[in-house]
């Protein structure tokens, strides 16, 4: 294998030249991911692998604590693990391949004459709303004989007490129970206490972690001490029983598993298939103004019987629908950006959909709440919401309807003083009202252009993909009122704070000015589609002023700059992108292009930098920026470096979206719903826009 210089020891030129020849042709090398999801449904219920190989480290929260699951599989008598990693370890099957893609995380393995996938699959289809929400993944288990060979083969899994308690002290409650004649395990907190814990740090400790079989034969299963649990196996097979009885809650320290073993019996060349099911019942997932909000799959009524059962009855069908969903998403990425644009899509996409939770409003409206992880901890934090909007604009404008809502219903309270849109509503899971800045007391730290102008342009594209602006015409005086802001405070912001709140104020920031500009221009398209004419005119007229104006301000030669009164400064125009996708043409495509080429001499090893006073940069940002390109090779010069980060980045963590672009090390954040911004390049194909939204919407 080629030995890795740091890459700091390499220039820049020679990284730069390398770059392209990564993205011509022939397909790169498989991905090693920062961080590899397994079980990803919400903020809570989020298990990953941050290691090369699924037995190089026990799998966590992506939080980085411990959220343990192992599975073994034994082979003629002799025991493998095939993941995570004992203090005394079984020998270990060699792991072949890994594979990430939107819906399914696979492992293959080989040895002793057997080939073992294992598949971590969830159904995240984005269009089907009651099947997303499911916090349901199934572990699929194929096997067969590769040496012409019959081969006796047994299989382990379990999933240990830390998935269900905040801290290891917690002590913890099991119980079994039959569901259609097949055992189903279930294990909880002793102390329930839904919605009671908040913060950025924390995990659930409320609900139940359910492990159901397949319902075929030769299964057995034991809730005990792990090592207890995988010892029995190692010597010969689960007990079928438990080790305490049924409801018996131990001391604090527990180190109890749901544990089940698999029989296959003699397999041969034809491959040998089952799955479990391991599923969270949160019972009650937001507090939403004082009000406990259920999970959407349970507005009606269900509960966790029910969801196994679905969760079985649909396994066949779901695998065939999610399959064929991989293959079409990962093609249309391909056709739109190449090979590593797709990969790094899909590593984006079950992270967005894990870092968000859906549920009913008490009327049943669907109400989609994201939580800023590893960054404050914040719930619905509007420019959180923003960059991650290409994602739910582009398979499900539900998904941004339900995050809109929320916020704009807080918007119109009398409790909301200020002529500008809110930040967040609380710290999650409780979403109260705003935390960040100066919340409901003071403007002090407020972000009043960026959150105005990311809400008005959020509504106009919402509109322009449902294809009428209803929804904007129910909010209409808050959007107003912003419109009204912006047209003041926006041309040349005074020194706020922007969603880039981790590089401190900065007064006449160009890019802010972008955004208040191009939301101007989005408010003028919803006035002429709720048929207020002179108000359009007006609006489309000033918009249009002041991007003339913008272009004087911010010119500095060949690009333009990060402040207007910082000359030799320079910076990444993310927002301009709305320009094209919302059809506003209010800047000339000169601007996009010298940006780009700009851009391309700015680039270090892993990345461009967000602008000119620091190496760090924000991966959704970057692929914004990137897609100012029209030149398919220009857009791949940007994403290489990236892609290089992704499989380089000594930061072993969920993707990271804030990292520095010459050690590649992480900065801050993680497993943030911000990188569903990377699918902002398949808003720019009206088409394949088109398709996806339509399936959604049922057009």
């Amino acid at each position: 294998m080629a030995m890795r210089l740091p890459i700091h020891a390499l220039s820049r030129l020679a990284l730069l030249a390398a770059a392209p020849a990564l993205s011509l042709g022939q397909a790169p090398a498989p991905l090693r991911p920062p961080a590899v999801p397994l079980v990803t449904h919400n903020p809570y219920f989020s298990v990953w692998s941050a290691a090369d190989r699924l037995t190089d480290a026990a799998t966590t929260h992506w939080t980085g604590k411990p959220n343990r699951l192992t599975a073994l599989i034994r082979i003629d008598g002799v025991t493998f693990q095939v993941m995570g990693r004992e203090r005394t370890p079984s020998a270990v099957l060699e792991q072949q391949r890994l594979s990430v893609l939107p819906t399914r995380t696979i492992y293959n393995f080989a040895g002793k004459g057997v080939r073992l996938d294992l598949t971590f699959f969830t159904p995240a289809l984005p269009h089907d709303l009651d099947i997303l929400s499911r916090p349901a993944t199934y572990i699929e288990w194929t096997v067969s004989s590769t040496d012409g060979n019959p081969h006796r083969l047994q299989l382990y899994f379990d999933a240990a007490a830390d998935l269900v308690v905040n801290t290891p002290d917690q002590p913890v409650w099991w119980g079994r129970s039959l569901l259609d004649g097949q055992t189903v395990l279930r294990m909880g907190s002793r102390e329930q206490a839904p919605l009671r814990r908040r913060g950025d740090d924390v995990r659930i400790d409320w609900g139940y972690l359910y492990l159901a079989i397949d319902g075929r034969p030769g299964a057995s299963s034991s809730i005990a001490p792990h090592a207890q649990s995988r010892t029995r196996f190692e010597a010969s097979s689960l007990p079928d029983s438990d080790d305490l009885p049924d409801g018996t809650a131990p001391g604090a320290g527990s180190t109890e598993a749901l544990a089940v073993s698999l029989d296959l019996g003699s397999v041969g060349a034809a491959p040998v298939s089952r799955y479990l099911i391991l599923a969270y019942d949160d019972l009650y997932s937001i507090e939403y103004f004082q009000r406990a909000e259920r999970p959407w799959w349970r507005r009606h009524g269900a509960d966790a019987a029910e969801l196994l059962r679905d969760a079985r009855r649909d396994h066949d069908s779901l695998l065939e629908r999610s399959r064929a969903f991989d293959d079409e998403l990962m093609a249309d990425m391909r056709a739109a950006g190449g090979e590593q644009y797709a990969r790094l899509g899909a590593l984006a996409y079950r992270q967005t959909l894990a870092a968000h939770q859906l549920a009913a409003d008490a009327d049943g409206t669907a109400m989609y709440f994201p939580k800023e992880n590893f960054s404050n901890g914040c719930i619905s934090t509007v420019d959180v919401i923003y960059p991650s909007a290409p994602f739910t604009l582009l398979f499900n404008p539900l998904l941004l309807k339900a995050q809109l809502e929320p916020v704009l219903q807080y918007a119109r309270m009398p409790r909301w003083p200020w002529p500008f849109a809110p930040h967040d509503l609380g710290t999650y899971p409780q979403a109260n009202g705003q935390v960040y800045g100066g919340a409901e007391r003071t403007e002090e730290n407020q972000m009043p252009v960026e959150e105005s102008g990311n809400m008005l342009i959020l509504v106009a594209a919402l509109a322009k993909v449902e294809g009428n602006a209803a929804y904007a015409e129910k909010y209409w005086p808050e959007l107003t009122k912003w419109a009204e802001y912006l047209k003041t405070k926006g041309l040349d912001p005074e020194n706020q704070l922007s969603t880039d709140d981790f590089a401190g104020h900065l007064a006449h920031n160009a890019n802010l000015s972008l955004k208040a500009i191009l939301a101007l221009g989005a408010y003028g398209t919803l006035c002429q589609a709720t048929g207020r004419t002179a108000e359009a005119a007006a609006y489309r007229d000033l918009s249009r002023d002041y991007a003339k104006k913008w272009i004087d301000l911010a010119a500095e030669g060949d690009h333009y700059r990060l402040a207007f009164d910082k000359p030799g400064t320079w910076s990444q125009k993310y927002n301009l992108v709305w320009d094209r996708i919302l059809g506003l043409d209010l800047f000339p495509a000169e601007v996009a292009r010298k940006e780009i080429a700009f851009y391309e001499s700015k680039q270090n090893g892993y990345g461009l930098p967000l602008d000119n006073r620091r190496d760090y940069t924000k991966l959704d940002w970057t692929i914004w920026s990137a897609t100012l390109a029209t030149d398919r090779a220009d857009f791949e010069k940007l994403v290489a470096p990236v892609y290089r980060w992704l499989d380089e980045s000594p930061s072993r963590v969920p993707l990271t979206d804030w990292y520095d672009t010459v050690t590649g090390k992480q900065q801050g954040f993680q497993a943030r719903s911000v990188v569903g911004g990377v699918f902002v390049k398949m808003l720019t194909d009206p088409a394949v826009w088109h398709k996806y939204t339509a399936r959604a919407l049922g057009k």
